[in-house]
Formats: C-alpha cells, structure tokens, sequence
C-alpha cells in the first residue's frame, strides 16, 4: 500500500512540475555584442509587463575613405537607463511561448549620457563631445540555446551636446545583438 501511495504521489508532483512554463525573472544581468558596439546591462522587473534597463555601452565608430589619410576607428562609454513596456509578454505567456529573460517585444525610451571619460581609438588625440540623447524604440528580444539571446532595436530620437553653440540632433538607434544572460 505504501508503494501504490508513494507512486501516486511522485506521479502527481510530476505531472504537476511538468506543466510549470519558464518564467521571468525579477532582475538579470548580461552582455551584449553587434556591429556598433559592446554593453553591460541590468534589466529589473517593475511590474509583470514593466522593466528598467540600466546599462553601461562601448559604443563604437568608423570612419576612412578619400578625405582620410588611414581608416579610424573609436570606442566611446555611455550610460543609459530605459524603462521598457514589453507589451505582448502576457500573450506570448498564454500560448506557452518561452519568456524568459523578458523574451518579447517591447517600446522604450532610452535616456542615455555620453561622457568624455576616455576613447579607444587607433587615431591620437580623439575627443568626444559629452552628449545626452533620449531615443523612443521599438525592439524585439528573444532566447536561443540556454541563456543566449539575441535583440533587434529600431529608434529615432534627439539629441543635445553639452556645449555652446549646438543645437539639437536626430539620434537614431538601429542596433542588432547577440548576448548572454545570467
């Protein structure tokens, strides 16, 4: 009798475990590589579709052609903060899509200060001109393998360098990654 109730039980618990979805976690942190850059970010549950995406970016630059003796190139930090409403989670969550590590579209604002703390470069004498940029996006982050992802963002925003005599700018933020989550 008490192998027919040990076995029922060990069946229930099953069954029971086997139906529980990967979920989000309240806060995660990873690394991100693409084509214009490096970063290090954080992101944090706010509530059940809102996050706050800290980060700390490489960003990178190129530049050569005619008018240029060698082609260039810089990596420039920047910090960003965006709060992000990944607003289709509930529905991928429903039909049993995986949402882990906030694996949905979503729409932000990136609010992001760029410093003149220090610039890697292969050209001498390479300055940056300190700017802050806030840049509405429209993005896509979804998992592959185990704790792989990859995003896509697509954003126009503006732009002000903190210096005299500068207006505003457009600021784009088209950008692919892949990173890793841990």
């Amino acid at each position: 009798m008490k192998k027919i109730i040990s076995f029922i039980f060990v069946s229930m618990f099953t069954c029971i475990y086997a139906q529980e979805k990967e979920s989000n976690k309240e806060s995660f942190f990873g690394v991100q590589a693409g084509l214009f850059g490096v970063n290090i970010y954080n992101e944090s549950d706010l509530s059940e579709q809102f996050t706050l995406r800290s980060e700390v970016d490489l960003t990178a630059g190129i530049w050569g052609g005619d008018l240029y003796s060698k082609t260039g190139f810089a990596l420039a930090p920047s910090v960003s903060v965006t709060p992000k409403w990944y607003y289709n989670s509930i529905g991928r969550s429903n039909k049993n899509k995986n949402i882990k590590y906030n694996a949905a579209n979503y729409l932000s604002a990136k609010l992001s200060y760029a410093p003149d703390w220090f610039v890697i470069s292969n050209v001498d004498g390479i300055k940056v001109n300190p700017m802050i940029s806030l840049v509405p996006t429209w993005g896509l982050r979804r998992n592959f393998a185990k704790n792989f992802n990859y995003e896509l963002q697509l954003g126009l925003g503006v732009g002000k360098i903190l210096k005299s005599d500068y207006d505003l700018q457009v600021v784009p933020n088209l950008s692919f990654r892949i990173g890793y989550d841990f």
